[in-house]
């Protein structure tokens, strides 16, 4: 089924001086500034450059932003309190707003696929799909208008800004000095076990969250996900076997988790666009599936915790330890 917009004209914005230059690869003993530079406009620059596509319709342009602007905001977690300067709640606020943008058009994507994949373009569903397909159109419209607005260029322009020099960088004090000089290792290490603590903690009543709780647990699990993938560079190859096996288990449970959240944001669609929360020939999770895919993430988390990935020996040891 065709999900095509009327093409727009899309002009990206002009890629920050700041930013043009490319990745450089991180160390155990690089200095959290420059870390947190490094990374932030990695995926800056990922957002940046799938402007013109995702104004263009492209569904996995969109996705793509999507999943770099994530892994841009979980980097301003995982830095945090260093960066909590006096520009970061409007640097978070801009950034959250695009969120809210791309996610509109994504979640009518996802469902819109889901119900022709299970009902193989029926004709009556097709028919059923026509206020779903003009929602999309017109989302997709609003996201290109934001997109191509002068907020989303100040969004682009501010965020470089910030990240390059903003008020976290200059700040004298001791604490804010140390936080910048700590070495990435030392800092990642106590993060991602921290992370790891309370993903675990919240896991344990799996069965027993509400929906946007359940939604909460899979950001978590998203973020400590994006940053060891955003860390690869740090961990040994003896630590990376480790870490490999930890994303395993975290990706399982994010899928499940993700069909969970896909089922009720399709319900919730339904209801909005047909009033009724079905769609014929779709087939919502029952209580069975549900349960299932809950038992998947359940046991993919009991996996996690005894594995024990994130010791701060699979990181601190110098690079002269791996010769």
């Amino acid at each position: 089924m065709s999900q095509s917009t009327p093409p727009m004209e899309a002009t990206a914005p002009a890629r920050p001086a700041a930013s043009r230059a490319a990745p450089a690869r991180l160390s155990r003993g690089m200095a959290c500034d420059t870390a947190f530079r490094i990374i932030a406009r990695r995926y800056l620059d990922a957002v940046i450059a799938q402007h013109n596509a995702t104004c263009s319709g492209d569904p996995d342009a969109l996705h793509q932003t999507r999943i770099a602007l994530t892994h841009l905001r979980s980097a301003i977690r995982f830095f945090s309190p260093m960066v909590d300067d006096a520009e970061r709640a409007q640097v978070w606020a801009e950034l959250k707003w695009l969120n809210g943008q791309l996610g509109m058009v994504r979640d009518l994507d996802v469902a819109i696929e889901r119900i022709v994949a299970a009902t193989g373009d029926e004709l009556s569903v097709i028919a059923e799909l026509q206020s779903w397909t003009e929602k999309r159109s017109e989302s997709y419209r609003l996201l290109t208008r934001a997109l191509q607005s002068a907020r989303y260029r100040r969004l682009i322009e501010h965020t470089s800004g910030w990240i390059a020099r903003g008020p976290w960088s200059t700040s004298r004090s001791k604490e804010a000095v140390r936080l910048r000089a700590a070495s990435l290792a030392e800092h990642a290490a106590g993060q991602l076990a921290e992370w790891e603590k309370k993903l675990l903690k919240r896991s344990r009543k799996l069965d027993k969250l509400d929906v946007e709780k359940r939604h909460r647990l899979r950001i978590l699990n998203k973020r400590l996900t994006y940053s060891i993938e955003s860390l690869e560079d740090l961990f040994s190859d003896k630590s990376l076997a480790k870490q490999k096996a930890a994303l395993k288990q975290l990706r399982k449970a994010q899928r499940s988790l993700g069909q969970l959240n896909d089922d009720a944001r399709g319900r919730t669609l339904a209801k909005s666009l047909n009033g009724t929360g079905s769609v014929p020939g779709v087939h919502f999770l029952d209580r069975r599936d549900a349960k299932k895919l809950l038992l998947i993430a359940s046991t993919a988390y009991r996996k996690l915790g005894k594995a024990k990935p994130f010791r701060a020996s699979d990181l601190t040891r110098s690079d002269e330890d791996e010769d």
